[in-house]
């Protein structure tokens, strides 16, 4: 986002605030960071680099209108990591970086106080611009504070400021500090052995994995046909827990890299054209507004993994578990829960909020409103059952992570209510006792599938064109298109 510079005075002696926030904890291509160093360098003025754990975001009492905490145990460790890497960087080029617990227009009038308790130093503070209404609030409350000079849009070196509670150039605090309990802290530095990877905050770790994907395994050029993949770290770039916080960065693969890259640009400038529309339940539609459920016994299979669709449920308990989700699997579960659930989908917006390493505001409201149909285009409805087939075909990734599925056969996995006693007996599996049963009844399309009657004989043949050239990719899943097709605006649009 362009700098903004906003004076609010002028004096011969300033200092410019290097204000990191959380999707910004990176030294490259750090747009605020450059124009600190710029300002610095033409007034002879010196740089403070400051970050604020804020209580309103950390801890078990920040807590959003739904319910749940603003930001999980795994996520706050992650970013925890980030910030400690920061800081690391920082020193190596001979700057020190003070981290503080407490409110940004708290922090920062305290720091000012202790460079020099006489008088009211003025400043500049630069920051990435943020878009959303509780990071505007902030921002403003920041201004309020700090009366003289605020600017938006590496290092010199920072005074040398005693240590107050809680905010020092040598202070870092723990998960405990930030506010969570024991538990949460165990669950948040467990690596789960069937989780896709291993995620470690910092744009140290963010560059190194950039280098593994591109450059000593090459795996751009086949990004295209790997990236509905569900197992394993590399189907997809899993660059998305650093771009949230750190990190950016002539085929068909490094075309869909670029353009899902681009994606996540796309949904800032979606969330500052709409404001606070897109977390409006009727997103930002117009007309009379949908009527969604709240039932929390739905809500709470559904966050749970316990609906009775086993591809919903395994990547739900993968999410709880890791703090990451497939895309694949991110389209499908939101589909489920407000298509086939009709429950109000800012719940599960508010839910991948506190618990994906990856969350930011844009793009997982923006993508969450769209998904549910509330922003005026086409309506994606997915059928699980066949999604599940198509790129869990074997069920590998379903038994990975719903081991009470691990006997099932392939043929009832996917739908295990078709199973009969006897072969629920013989599969280990009772269903509505080791399994839940259905929360809904499952989908059961038309003859000829869920687009409507038509002639089934050409497109049996069409199915079979697609199959076959599909089949001479071994990366490719067996559901996965060649190319993407518009689609008309508000249709509902059954996915296979």
């Amino acid at each position: 986002m362009a700098a903004r510079n906003i004076p609010h005075g002028s004096t011969n002696t300033s200092i410019n605030i290097q204000w990191f926030r959380l999707m910004d904890l990176r030294l490259h291509d750090n747009q605020s960071l450059v124009k600190t160093i710029e300002f610095a360098k033409k007034d002879l003025t010196g740089i403070l680099p400051i970050f604020c754990f804020d209580p309103r975001i950390f801890g078990n009492e920040a807590r959003s209108e739904f319910g749940s905490i603003k930001c999980g145990p795994r996520r706050a460790k992650f970013i925890l990591e980030g910030v400690l890497d920061l800081r690391k960087q920082l020193e190596s080029r001979g700057s020190g970086f003070i981290v503080a617990y407490g409110k940004p227009e708290v922090e920062f009038v305290k720091i000012l106080k202790m460079i020099d308790p006489n008088r009211d130093i003025p400043c500049r503070i630069f920051c990435q611009e943020e878009v959303c209404s509780e990071e505007l609030l902030v921002d403003n409350a920041v201004r309020n504070a700090i009366t003289r000079h605020y600017n938006k849009s590496n290092l010199h070196p920072v005074w040398d400021i005693d240590e107050i509670d809680k905010c020092s150039a040598n202070y870092m605090p723990t998960l405990s500090d930030l506010g969570y309990n024991q538990q949460q802290i165990q669950h948040a530095n467990t690596v789960h052995e069937r989780g896709v990877m291993s995620f470690i905050g910092g744009e140290t770790a963010a560059l190194a994995r950039c280098k593994e994907f591109i450059w000593d395994k090459d795996l751009i050029k086949v990004y295209f046909d790997t990236r509905n993949g569900l197992i394993g770290p590399d189907y997809s770039t899993k660059f998305s827990p650093w771009l949230a916080h750190e990190m950016r960065v002539a085929n068909k693969s490094t075309y869909w890299v670029v353009f899902e890259l681009l994606v996540r640009d796309y949904f800032k400038f979606f969330a500052k054209k709409h404001g606070n529309k897109i977390f409006f339940s009727g997103g930002t539609t117009t007309g009379a507004e949908k009527k969604w459920g709240s039932d929390k016994r739905h809500i709470t299979a559904w966050k749970e993994g316990r609906t009775g669709f086993p591809f919903v449920d395994a990547n739900m308990r993968e999410l709880a578990e890791t703090g990451f989700m497939s895309n694949r699997g991110r389209q499908n579960v939101c589909s489920f829960l407000a298509h086939d659930l009709n429950q109000d989908w800012r719940y599960g917006a508010d839910y991948f909020g506190s618990i994906l390493l990856d969350h930011d505001v844009h793009s997982n409201w923006g993508n969450w409103c769209a998904g549910a149909g509330m922003t005026g285009g086409r309506i994606n409805k997915f059928n699980i059952v066949k999604q599940s087939k198509d790129y869990d075909q074997y069920g590998d990734y379903v038994r990975r992570w719903l081991p009470e599925l691990k006997d099932v056969p392939v043929d009832f996995l996917h739908q295990p209510w078709t199973m009969s006693q006897f072969h629920q007996i013989e599969s280990n599996c009772r269903l509505g006792v080791d399994y839940p049963d259905p929360i809904v009844p499952p989908y059961n399309p038309k003859q000829g599938g869920g687009k409507g009657n038509g002639d089934n004989r050409k497109r049996g043949v069409r199915e079979q064109k697609k199959n076959n050239n599909n089949n001479n990719n071994r990366n490719r899943g067996r559901g996965q298109r060649e190319d993407m097709k518009s689609l008309k605006q508000g249709q509902i649009i059954m996915k296979d």
